[in-house]
């Protein structure tokens, strides 16, 4: 038996790819894709893959395949800087008449992918390792059901919109929506070179390389900005890459260079700092942090204050952004259904399908009873940290009129305390930042009854009408400033009477509505 027969024979076949639940996230701007560590955005597991832009799965599927079969994941990652995907790939054992004929690892696929405006980027660089020539079948699937995000998310509707005819190409294919919210959202998706065969599911080549022999393709994915034409995918995978990495210098010089000598330490706040320009580079709003991916990759008031009062100290630019978009959007009248308030602050805004047409109340919505006085408390530090007069003269107006619904429209029974209760029929029952539906309860287990006063509110309200006195005293008025400051030790007596539990030595979570 010669020593081919002998490998053979003991020789343990890979014949299917592992599976694979380990989900990689890539976020710009209004974009993200939710993907396996293969690149892949597939519909099993919990269905929650794919290539999403604002507010809409643009591709629920993209999945690639070898010799009709998933490739062997060797390693993948994402940089550091949050920006590239890339994954080595092998192929299967592939097997004819129970030999091993091509052994795995004869080619090497590396698969690399980045977002960029409104669109994304994939190279598929082949090399051949083996001795003899290869003629390698490849295909990409492709499927968009242009789903709403939160029918992603589990939401059921009743009605959906229309699949428009889709149109096929040479190297392209334009897949295309109409919701009922009378928007038409597009998906095209291009190949380059041009495939050996296409159909508005996938995309099919022959790969042929010789020994040592390596060869590359381009696939495009733009949303909405597209017609079928090569104009919308212009920009082309390498210029595209040298424009976003221009972009992510760009945004990183706002931010200090931070060094020590520890190396882990330096590690940590690079990868810290990165983390918070991703959820900034490509939102048209200016500077503004987005609250997380995926599903949170949007503007939420409470959590772009927080980032942004923790960010102070290193990019202030942070702050003045987040300031300038919350008080463009500041409630100026009553909507019972979106829980606006004049004065009010916004906890979060949706694009999509279902928002729009008023399915899900947060196209706009200003559930949370939070954010307005920690927008007050951003205003005085962010005067703290930097003098900046003139930013603070400009929301002056804004302030009032938040102080103005601290008082009003926050403290709903007079009892000089800011609680909660929810107007709306499809808003959040909770609207602290535990804001699921049970958070809020008694000793026994029973839910409180609203309106709510959360202990940390009273806090947020002391703070802000602090320094809402300072920034009056700066300013020049005087009698505002003293009326702030009484206002605000008052309330600290009262927190102190009605929420010190001297039984448990702490403060109680919150009051329910009967100031229990």
């Amino acid at each position: 038996m010669d020593e081919a027969t002998v490998t053979q024979q003991y020789y343990i076949a890979a014949k299917s790819s592992p599976a694979d639940d380990h989900a990689r996230v890539l976020k710009y701007g209004k974009m993200f894709s939710v993907f396996d560590r293969l690149g892949d955005m597939q519909t099993q597991g919990l269905g929650e893959q794919g290539l999403f832009f604002k507010g809409t799965r643009h591709l629920s599927e993209l999945a690639i395949s070898l010799w009709d079969s998933r490739p062997l994941l060797l390693s993948s990652t994402i940089e550091t800087n949050n920006f590239l995907f890339t994954a080595d790939l092998a192929n299967l054992d592939l097997s004819k008449n129970d030999e091993v004929v091509i052994p795995r690892g004869t080619l090497h696929l590396l698969r690399s992918k980045f977002l960029w405006q409104d669109g994304c980027y994939e190279e598929f660089k082949f090399v051949n390792y083996g001795l003899t020539s290869l003629v390698i079948p490849f295909r990409i699937s492709i499927a968009a059901d242009f789903a709403d995000i939160f029918e992603v998310r589990g939401v059921r509707r009743q009605h959906r919109g229309e699949r428009l005819e889709d149109r096929i190409g040479t190297n392209s294919v334009l897949l295309a929506y109409r919701g009922l919210d009378g928007v038409t959202r597009r998906t095209c998706v291009r190949s380059d070179p041009a495939p050996n065969s296409i159909s508005a599911s996938e995309f099919v080549f022959e790969v042929a390389l010789d020994p040592r022999e390596e060869t590359s393709f381009h696939l495009s994915v733009v949303c909405d900005r597209c017609d079928g034409s090569n104009a919308a995918h212009s920009n082309g995978y390498y210029p595209a890459m040298t424009s976003a990495g221009n972009e992510l210098k760009s945004a990183g010089a706002d931010f200090p260079q931070i060094y020590s000598s520890n190396s882990r330490f330096n590690d940590w706040v690079k990868r810290s700092a990165a983390d918070v320009q991703m959820m900034v580079v490509g939102n048209p709003e200016k500077d503004y942090p987005y609250a997380g991916v995926p599903w949170f990759s949007t503007v939420f008031g409470r959590d772009g204050i927080i980032t942004a009062l923790e960010m102070l100290w290193l990019n202030p630019a942070i702050a003045k952004g987040v300031l300038q978009y919350l008080a463009a959007t500041q409630a100026k009248e009553l909507n019972p259904e979106s829980e606006a308030e004049p004065g009010k602050i916004l906890h979060e805004t949706r694009g999509g399908e279902m928002a729009a047409l008023g399915e899900v109340p947060f196209q706009r919505y200003y559930g949370t009873v939070d954010a307005t006085p920690l927008f007050i408390m951003l205003a005085g530090a962010y005067f703290l940290r930097t003098g900046d007069r003139a930013l603070i003269e400009h929301l002056w107006p804004h302030i009032e009129l938040a102080l103005v619904w601290i008082d009003r429209y926050g403290d709903v029974d007079g009892d000089g305390f800011v609680e909660y209760a929810r107007r709306g029929s499809k808003g959040l029952i909770q609207q602290g930042w535990k804001d699921s539906n049970d958070s809020v309860f008694h000793a026994d287990g029973t839910l409180a009854d609203a309106p709510i006063a959360l202990c940390e509110v009273q806090g947020y309200v002391y703070a802000a009408k602090r320094a809402a006195a300072d920034l009056s005293s700066m300013l020049g008025m005087t009698q505002r400033a003293s009326e702030l400051k009484a206002e605000a030790a008052k309330l600290q007596v009262k927190f102190e009477q009605a929420f010190w539990c001297p039984e448990l030595n702490t403060y109680a979570l919150a009051l329910d509505g009967h100031k229990k």
